[in-house]
């Protein structure tokens, strides 16, 4: 056997390592974070989570060895199949899982539980890589998005049914990935959009204008979408002229306003939506006549827009669940509740502050020997990182993370068939959104939505379900020495 059919030679042992040094790092702080101060047991006793987390490990790392001397083509041929079997547990979940905290997505059997939400986006990368690697395929036009959207839904929508809010936007990830693919940029710029619209409207809605008349939310989020009426258009030579004239019939309509204001009440959301109403329209009639597209796009993203501000009330009231609402506000500075919905964040901010640049020592630190910290060891694992070791500690965490994402977009791009780069690209967007947002909540710059963080917080479905992620990749780009004897 050449070394070219040797795994061990055709393994990127690099990536290995930085997935190790992470489990290790995983497994020290979810010891520091689950330590009794008059424990005298074995750091390896069943009774403690660094004993059960351990086990966890070594059947993971079976489970990696086990699918590196699998077949790579498998993936490929059963990708559609593995994400059926996803898709079924999902469904199975919703009616037999029980009630966790508000949540249905953990199924147990015995003393093991287990998530189901682990495995659905392993499957969903390995469908979305099967279907985008047909022959000729490109993302050129909306219509070519339309069954990757499909993929995404499914897994999206039961996953939200189990009441995981957290666990299906981690499926939104996969747009860093189309991109990649060569989805075009607006649609990334659409999304920032939405989030900035929706966090306007949300966060000034209970501020009025005056006497009742108009909301700063909605005023502000419409001007927003003025500015892109107006910038989006002079960008381009021909209207520049047009784009200064609504710029100054805007400024006079709102000079107008407050002075009409003065004898008679005005209600500036309806003028706020009947001077961006006025500026689609004309964009649009304008892009029709003379054939131009960015101002046909300007209209029906402006028309949208208007439609998502008074949409997010629904969304804000009635989607999200009373948690997530005021975990939101907790974060947007609406309300202060330092001792309900804002104390995982406030005594996760004072763990890791308190650490200083040094940390105060392993296995010393207040906060987390305390329990201070709820779920210190699973969603906000990174405090202990931060209470014990510091900011040179964090540092290095975030350090690994960032190079083993680098080293997973470099081994992308370097392989020969697509469903092989594709499926690379869904691991580092996967593995990105979990890291940004749980560092994220855990500083308190991103809303609690309760995902865990990859290879470090305890628990077998997340170790597992990364490990999978991660080995099928390392698998598949093992692949490529032996396609090129």
């Amino acid at each position: 056997m050449s070394k070219r059919d040797n795994i061990q030679y055709t393994l990127d042992w690099t990536t290995v390592v930085y997935y190790l040094l992470l489990v290790v790092m995983g497994w020290i702080s979810i010891y520091g974070a689950s330590y009794e101060l008059d424990y005298e047991g074995s750091v390896l006793s069943f009774d403690q989570r660094a004993g059960k987390q351990f086990v966890w490990i070594i059947t993971a790392l079976a489970l990696g060895g086990v699918v590196l001397l699998l077949d790579h083509r498998i993936f490929n041929y059963f990708a559609y199949v593995f994400y059926g079997v996803a898709i079924v547990l999902l469904i199975v979940t919703i009616f037999v899982a029980p009630d966790i905290k508000g949540s249905r997505s953990w199924i147990v059997i015995g003393p093991v539980s287990f998530q189901p939400a682990e495995l659905a986006k392993m499957a969903t990368a390995l469908a979305l890589a099967k279907f985008m690697s047909q022959y000729n395929y490109r993302i050129k036009a909306w219509k070519d998005m339309l069954p990757l959207a499909i993929i995404i839904f499914i897994p999206f929508v039961l996953i939200l049914l189990q009441k995981e809010t957290g666990s299906a936007l981690v499926f939104m990830a996969f747009l860093l990935m189309f991109y990649r693919e060569g989805m075009k940029g607006i649609v990334l710029l659409l999304g920032a959009l939405a989030i900035v619209l929706f966090i306007v409207v949300i966060r000034f809605s209970i501020e009025t204008i005056g006497n009742e008349q108009g909301s700063w939310g909605v005023v502000g989020a419409i001007a927003i979408i003025q500015l892109i009426q107006i910038i989006v258009p002079f960008s381009s030579h021909p209207h520049k002229k047009e784009s200064l004239i609504f710029l100054g019939l805007s400024v006079l309509v709102i000079v107008a306003s407050v002075i009409i204001n003065k004898w008679y009440p005005v209600d500036y959301n309806d003028v706020a939506i009947g001077t961006s109403l006025v500026t689609a329209i004309y964009w649009a009639f304008t892009g029709i006549l003379r054939r131009y597209p960015k101002l046909i796009a300007v209209a029906f993203i402006s028309i949208g827009s208007l439609v998502f501000i008074y949409a997010s009330d629904m969304i804000f009231n009635h989607v999200l669940e009373p948690h997530h609402q005021i975990r939101i506000k907790v974060l947007l500075n609406m309300e202060d509740d330092p001792t309900g919905a804002g104390y995982n964040v406030n005594q996760s901010k004072i763990a890791i502050g308190s650490g200083g640049l040094w940390g105060k020592g392993f296995l010393n630190g207040t906060q987390t020997k305390l329990k201070y910290v709820p779920e210190q060891d699973t969603d906000f694992i990174f405090c202990t990182v931060g209470e014990e070791h510091g900011f040179w500690g964090s540092a290095l965490v975030l350090i690994i993370y960032w190079l083993l994402l680098m080293r997973i977009m470099k081994i992308g791009e370097r392989q020969k068939e697509s469903f092989h780069r594709v499926y690379a690209y869904s691991v580092a967007s996967i593995l990105f959104f979990h890291l940004m947002i749980n560092v994220g909540m855990v500083l308190g710059i991103m809303p609690v939505i309760g995902i865990p963080l990859p290879f470090f917080s305890y628990g077998g479905s997340s170790l597992w379900g990364f490990t999978l992620l991660l080995f099928i990749l390392l698998r598949l780009d093992a692949s490529r020495l032996e396609r090129s004897r």
